[in-house]
């Protein structure tokens, strides 16, 4: 049988980036919802007393929640339906995103921010699958660095809307007016065409020369994922990655108001512009590891640890020896190259692992990088922050660049290997 990849659009090419369209749309407001919290929070210091270390928290908690249910929800996304269960989760978040406006204290925000994690919580694994079935393996990178630009374009926005309108309007009404979009989008994405579930089988020999087809197991598919070195080592790597930009996401904007005086809407949007600017790093990046690609096969990964390892040192320069215009300037070159590993090493968690199981291996991806990344980030900077500076505490966090750096050139040198394994099966649209 072959895989789908080498025969091009599973459906047909416009309809694919139709459906692209849809799913970058979710991640953009996905991350609108979760971010607008982070502009928020000198409100809430004003408002309710809070510390810098709680306020890490309500970031903190929408990631602990999609790392405890990425993995169920990635089984059911993968063995039931993709659209159905992404327009739910898309629904779920933004009517609780909505609620978060009347709460009225830490706990109930906390509550609210936790079932936004439940309902983001499978949409990367399964929006991921979805992308890696209905466009062809060769451009899979620079699809996912298109939409993997919807990350820091959401969170950006999430940041700078939600201090204008709590500005102007009040801090509630920052959460009601950014939890439309997703609602109205979950809907849609109920009408589109998904692929056939895939069975789950792999190929055996039989005597010398016959091959057979048989179920896997719990075993053959546990197998799958903890004999693979390159897919192990990249799930550590995403979570240092993820650590150093859910950091500055949540703590830029604080940072500029601290120390430069500004307004926290002006604050905002500079912390928003340090990270739209990933908008050009996860394409760009997305792009030429493809093309690397063409020629060494474990370039995704050597790019990876390339960009890793530039942005430790563009952060730790900016943050440690310099202030100001030129600070700025520096940081607004690391929010390019925060993500650009991101296209790249996402495509490694679907090009290593059989295309029935990529929802789940995304979703293992998703659990390791917030339990050991962005959920721990926030925090980390707000403890820090709360004993020391927050300006401390971001000089320490590009070393989490450094390390993940380090582990995408070690899984590098099993990425050939793990390939060859990979099944080979027909994939097909639904009807």
């Amino acid at each position: 049988m072959k895989d789908n990849d080498s025969q091009g659009y599973l459906i047909s090419k416009k309809y694919s980036y139709y459906v692209f369209v849809l799913i970058f749309l979710l991640y953009l407001f996905n991350y609108i919802d979760r971010m607008v919290v982070v502009s928020i929070f000198p409100f809430l210091h004003e408002a309710w007393g809070m510390s810098d270390t709680q306020c890490g928290l309500l970031v903190s908690a929408a990631y602990w929640a999609i790392l405890i249910f990425s993995l169920p929800f990635s089984v059911l996304i993968d063995r039931w339906s993709r659209r159905k269960a992404i327009g739910i989760m898309a629904v779920l978040w933004s009517v609780a995103t909505a609620l978060c406006g009347i709460t009225r204290n830490f706990t109930q925000l906390f509550f609210a921010r936790t079932v936004i994690g439940i309902g983001e919580a499978g949409f990367a694994p399964g929006g991921t699958a979805i992308i890696s079935a209905i466009f062809p393996e060769k451009k899979r990178a620079q699809i996912m660095g298109l939409w993997n630009a919807s990350i820091p374009l959401g969170s950006a926005l999430g940041i700078a809307l939600g201090a204008i309108i709590a500005e102007h309007l009040g801090w509630r009404y920052a959460f009601w007016i950014v939890a439309i979009p997703g609602l109205v989008a979950g809907l849609i994405f109920f009408k589109i065409r998904d692929y056939k579930t895939i069975d789950l089988s792999r190929t055996v020999m039989e005597g010398s020369s016959t091959k057979a087809h048989t179920k896997m197991k719990a075993r053959d598919i546990v197998m799958e994922f903890i004999g693979t070195p390159s897919l192990i080592l990249t799930y550590f790597a995403f979570a240092g990655n993820l650590f150093v930009t859910t950091s500055l996401m949540s703590w830029l904007p604080t940072y500029f108001y601290r120390y430069e005086g500004v307004s926290m809407s002006k604050a905002g949007m500079m912390g928003g512009a340090v990270m739209i600017l990933a908008i050009v790093g996860a394409p760009l990046g997305g792009f030429l590891a493809d093309r690397w690609y063409r020629t060494t096969v474990h370039a995704r990964l050597l790019f990876s640890s390339i960009s890793s390892t530039a942005t430790a040192l563009i952060l730790f320069t900016a943050f440690m020896f310099f202030g100001g215009t030129v600070q700025y300037i520096i940081l607004l070159f690391g929010g390019m190259t925060a993500v650009a590993f991101v296209p790249a090493a996402a495509a490694v968690t679907q090009d290593v692992v059989h295309p029935g199981l990529r929802a789940i291996s995304y979703s293992l991806c998703v659990i390791v990088q917030h339990i050991l990344g962005s959920s721990i980030g926030p925090v980390f900077v707000g403890a820090v922050s709360d004993r020391y500076d927050i300006l401390t505490a971001l000089t320490i966090v590009p070393v989490f660049s450094l390390i993940a750096g380090v582990l995408f050139l070690a899984g590098s040198r099993y990425y050939k290997r793990d390939l060859a394994k990979v099944e080979k099966v027909t994939i097909d649209a639904e009807k």
